[in-house]
This record gives structure tokens, C-alpha cells and sequence, in this order.
């Protein structure tokens, strides 16, 4: 039974893909701060087909959080095989306005969490010599934005992290992707000024793509998706 740990599920990409995933007899693991919304994906993915929907507490921000709520995935499912690292947070503001904790903060969701979530989750992968872990960035990992200096840095960090990822993971059976969704009609888009050009469902049909079906020849893969 395949098993899968996604993070930002609570609405979005995120819950649209824990939705796909479920609809094909994937089990879940909804990582990220309890709410109303983490329980509404959780009972979306149980009728959607999941055989197992579970969600786990984090703090996405906090290092000792994320590495908590890994060893607490990995107890409940040893056995992991897909992780996908689509949570992320987004501040428009100028740089020379920008607080140095929103910086941090956003660097330590969209880029720290996935590097702490792809650690921990690897030694359970190269047990079993398989494995798939998906990035979802951003159009914003390969342009730069006004206002939006630390989720660029951030979103384009993820692509390189993903890059030496994807060397180290050659040969052994694991591969990981990063998929860049360009505006997709999400709230985190509302009040950018930019109209929606694809939507959620969209965007998770081609993370579960990577996720369950590509070849592993993808590798290393960068997908843009710069909708219509």
C-alpha cells in the first residue's frame, strides 16, 4: 500500500492533491497547523478513497516541529514511499520593508521545511530502493517579482536544493521533480493583481502525475506550467 506525506493540504494545491492521491488508493499523511481546514482535506481524502487520512501537527516554520512531525509520519507509516513538499507562504511587501522575520519565515516554510521533510524521510526510501519526492515551486523560481523578493529566493533555492537532490538520488530507485505552477486560482494569488490562468485540480493532476505514473527517467525533472 503507497503512502504519502503532503504538506499545505488544508485547501489549495495541497488539498487537491491529497484528493487525487486518495482517489487512487493512496494512504495520507495531511502535515501542517490544526484547523478546521486540515480536518475538512483529512474527511475529503477517507471519501475520496484513501484507505488511511491522518493529519499531523507542524509548525512548518520550526525546525524541532517539522522534525517531530516527520518521526511521528514515519512511525505511523515506516513504509513511505511519495513525499510532496507544496507547502508555502508568500509576503508581498518591497525589500527595503522587508522584516527580517518574514524573510526567515518564509525561507524556513518554502525551503527549510522541504529540506528537513526530504532528510528525514530518505532512509525509509533507500530501504526500499523506491520512492517519489515533488517539489512544487513556482513560476516565481525561475523570474523575479516585485514585492516578492523572499519567496523568490525562496522558490528558486528549492529548484537547486531539488537539482543536488536529484544527483544524490541517481541509481536508487528514488527521483524527485519539482513542478512550477505559474497563477493558479488559490488564495495565496487573491489580491496580487494577477488573474488565476490554471486551477488547483490542474496543477495536482500533475504533481500526482510525478507522484505515481512518470518514468523515473524524470529525475531531476523541472516542470513549468504557465497555464492558458
Amino acid at each position: 500500500m503507497t503512502s504519502a506525506l503532503v504538506t499545505g493540504a488544508s485547501r489549495g494545491i495541497g488539498r487537491a492533491t491529497a484528493a487525487l492521491l486518495a482517489g487512487r488508493g493512496v494512504s495520507l499523511a495531511l502535515v501542517g497547523r490544526p484547523s478546521k481546514e486540515l480536518d475538512e482535506t483529512v474527511e475529503l481524502a477517507r471519501a475520496a478513497g484513501a484507505p488511511e487520512a491522518v493529519a499531523f501537527a507542524c509548525d512548518l516554520a520550526d525546525t524541532a516541529s517539522v522534525e517531530s512531525a516527520a518521526y511521528a509520519v514515519l512511525s505511523h507509516f515506516p513504509a513511505l514511499g511519495i513525499l510532496v513538499n507544496n507547502a508555502g507562504v508568500a509576503a508581498r511587501v518591497s525589500i527595503e520593508e522587508t522584516r527580517n522575520d518574514v524573510w526567515n519565515e518564509t525561507l524556513a516554510v518554502n525551503l527549510r521545511a522541504p529540506f528537513l521533510l526530504t532528510r528525514a524521510v530518505l532512509p525509509a526510501m533507500r530501504k526500499h530502493a523506491r520512492g517519489r519526492i515533488v517539489h512544487v515551486g513556482s513560476i516565481s523560481s525561475t523570474l523575479g517579482t516585485a514585492r516578492l523578493s523572499a519567496y523568490c529566493a525562496s522558490k528558486w533555492g528549492l529548484v537547486g536544493f531539488m537539482k543536488s537532490l536529484a544527483e544524490e538520488l541517481s541509481g536508487s530507485g528514488i527521483t524527485t521533480c519539482a513542478v512550477l505552477p505559474g497563477s493558479t486560482a488559490t488564495r495565496m494569488l487573491e489580491g496580487s493583481g494577477m488573474p488565476p490562468r490554471m486551477s488547483a485540480d490542474e496543477v495536482a493532476q500533475t504533481i500526482v502525475h510525478y507522484c505515481l505514473d512518470a518514468s523515473p527517467a524524470h529525475n531531476g525533472a523541472v516542470i513549468e506550467m504557465f497555464g492558458v
